[in-house]
């Protein structure tokens, strides 16, 4: 992509501030509450946000979790049965995040289009 980069712009129904749910785990509640201001600042997070923004806690609350599990456990096939869990949850947890504009990739992209700069390329058969 040549230019520059769309700025993004601000959403009107955009989250300023939310509690964390109480139903979340704790170390799930710990991440929302290290994110929720970084995203409200941002006020691109909106009600359609809040499910991937809760999984992202989750699966972030459940590898922490699951790693103290592995640092207590002593034996090594339980070991592995937990490992398994956690690369799962960190690889929702790292797919999660580039959705939510959390990893320095995601926000490096324009995600949002500018209005004028729609396709110009001419309709041949007159649909709008």
């Amino acid at each position: 992509m040549k230019g520059t980069k769309p700025e993004l712009r601000q959403d009107a129904d955009a989250l300023t501030d939310l509690a964390a749910p109480k139903w979340l785990a704790k170390d799930a509640r710990t991440e929302w509450n290290r994110v929720m201001p970084i995203l409200a600042d941002r006020r691109i997070l909106t009600d359609a946000d809040l499910g991937g923004l809760e999984n992202y806690c989750i699966c972030i609350g459940r590898v922490r979790e699951t790693e103290k599990l592995i640092q207590s456990e002593t034996e090594a096939e339980m070991q592995l049965k937990l490992i398994r869990v956690q690369d799962k949850a960190m690889a929702s947890a790292r797919q999660l995040a580039a959705e939510l504009g959390l990893t320095p990739v995601s926000r490096s992209r324009p995600v949002i289009r500018e209005e004028d700069d729609q396709d110009n390329t001419p309709n041949p058969l007159g649909l709008t």
